[in-house]
């Protein structure tokens, strides 16, 4: 089974209205389509650009104002979905559920289905600058070129959960991400490698590029796009199928092979996904998906 992958480094600039907004988008969207991507990743938060629309007197609104998006934001990505037959894992969006702000990826699926997955671990940033609230459920998602999981941002680097999700039968993880410097730039990609190493699996990573000179923490993004593979042969010697350019406005896109990945976990130089020590710490593999104990869904 092959399935083909485009990253989005999305460029943030101010924007005056959301139909600029949903033409930056479907710009993305028809780029992916003429390379007959079959899913396209967006970054974390890239909808906080809709914030520099600004109030009536210009300035910039502020992030309990996002959530008034999420309907036209929904129209717009269920519509390219099924126009495309595209799966699209539209980055991460601001939702208010009960008084509280949820980091929240959405993946819309070519049949006009949506499924979400809330950002499970948060930064202290976003708990202290935006007060936002971590979601409780990890859910696995059977799309028709294999199951996946999306996992966001500083949730890579909690090795625990990713592979909670290859117990589950997930051999692609996408990585929507949001970073404003170097640091936390390489703290996610860095770990996304070691995630793929650790579970040998596929990682598709993407983050926000550009400025919005007139949003509150969105001014300085760092972002590169990359999919990330195990680092065995047959894959490329540096676990890199494909990345973008720093910084740059652009799109990215590579094949993934799954029967690679059923190949290396049988009879790769290493096989880490076979040789973990369940008798010395837990197995996440041993817990039935679905149940209480797993805490995943599908």
């Amino acid at each position: 089974m092959k399935l083909r992958v485009s990253a989005v480094q999305y460029h943030l600039h101010s924007i005056s209205s959301f139909d600029e907004f949903a033409m930056q988008c479907e710009h993305y969207i028809r780029n992916a389509q003429e390379y007959d991507a079959e899913f396209v990743l967006f970054p974390e938060l890239f909808t906080t650009q809709l914030l520099s629309i600004g109030d009536e007197n210009g300035k910039a609104l502020p992030i309990g104002a996002l959530p008034s998006f999420t309907s036209q934001y929904l129209e717009l990505f269920t519509r390219l979905a099924k126009e495309t037959k595209m799966h699209i894992i539209g980055g991460t969006h601001v939702i208010e559920r009960e008084g509280r702000l949820y980091n929240v990826a959405h993946l819309f699926f070519p049949n006009g289905t949506v499924e979400e997955q809330a950002k499970l671990h948060i930064t202290p940033f976003e708990i202290e600058g935006w007060n936002m609230a971590a979601g409780d459920e990890l859910k696995v998602f059977d799309t028709e070129k294999g199951r996946i999981a999306i996992l966001t941002c500083y949730d890579i680097e909690f090795p625990e959960i990713v592979r909670m999700v290859k117990a589950a039968g997930a051999d692609v993880i996408f990585c929507p991400s949001c970073t404003d410097d170097r640091h936390g730039f390489h703290r996610v990609r860095y770990t996304s490698h070691a995630r793929a190493i650790e579970n040998q699996v596929y990682v598709v990573l993407t983050g926000t590029v550009g400025s919005l000179q007139t949003v509150d923490f969105m001014r300085a993004n760092f972002g590169q796009a990359a999919i990330i593979t195990p680092n065995d042969i047959p894959f490329p010697p540096k676990g890199v199928a494909a990345e973008g350019e720093l910084n740059e406005d652009m799109l990215v896109t590579a094949d993934l092979d799954l029967s690679l990945l059923y190949e290396v976990r049988e009879k790769g130089s290493v096989t880490t996904w076979r040789d973990r020590r369940t008798d010395l710490y837990t197995d996440w593999g041993a817990k039935p998906v679905g149940s209480e104990s797993s805490g995943i869904s599908q």
